[in-house]
């Protein structure tokens, strides 16, 4: 990720974007372009080789939804905020990618997400795009931080001490929490 001072220049132009200034939104891009494309390079890899969509293209709808047209880019603290709401944002990109491609087919062909990295303690399972997002849902009425923990960790690819500075809880409570909704959602997903 980008250093400290770039990280405060990130700060300084979310606030101008927030403010309505469109060449803070043009300024800001190049800067953290090349963490949002390894992010969605990650997520393409997990996806079918005939997948439509392009890391680069996820990056730039990402990136519009976020700071273009809506209205988040008041929300966002720092650069890891929002490198971590973008990588959500590509999630949800692919999830409404995958059921309005499933909706085509009546209900076939759903893409599958292989999981590796920080999924890996998922045992290297494919897990269904849609079924992850539907668990994530539940998770997220039943335990909103786990779920966001979980969107950090393994959509936003952040380490236990970085969700726990995002979430403002200790690293140990971010490791149990952790550990307890990975358990949940492998739960969930394994009596899908």
């Amino acid at each position: 990720m980008a250093s400290e001072s770039t990280g405060h220049d990130v700060t300084q132009l979310l606030s101008a974007v927030a403010g309505g200034d469109a060449v803070a939104a043009e300024r800001l891009f190049p800067i953290v372009y090349d963490e949002l494309h390894r992010i969605a390079s990650i997520y393409m890899r997990r996806e079918r080789p005939d997948h439509t969509l392009q890391a680069t293209a996820l990056v730039h709808e990402a990136f519009v939804r976020l700071v273009v047209t809506g209205s988040e880019a008041s929300r966002f603290e720092n650069l890891r905020h929002f490198v971590a709401t973008a990588a959500v944002a590509m999630r949800r990109i692919l999830v409404n990618h995958a059921k309005a491609r499933a909706a085509e087919k009546r209900g076939g062909g759903e893409p599958v997400l292989g999981l590796d990295q920080v999924a890996a303690a998922f045992n290297g399972r494919s897990i269904n795009l849609v079924a992850l997002d539907e668990s994530l849902a539940r998770l997220a009425e039943l335990d909103a931080r786990q779920a966001r923990l979980v969107e950090l960790r393994f959509f936003g690819g952040m380490t236990v001490e970085d969700c726990a500075a995002t979430l403002g809880i200790s690293a140990r409570t971010a490791q149990y929490e952790w550990a307890h909704a990975r358990a949940w959602l492998r739960g969930q997903l394994e009596g899908a």
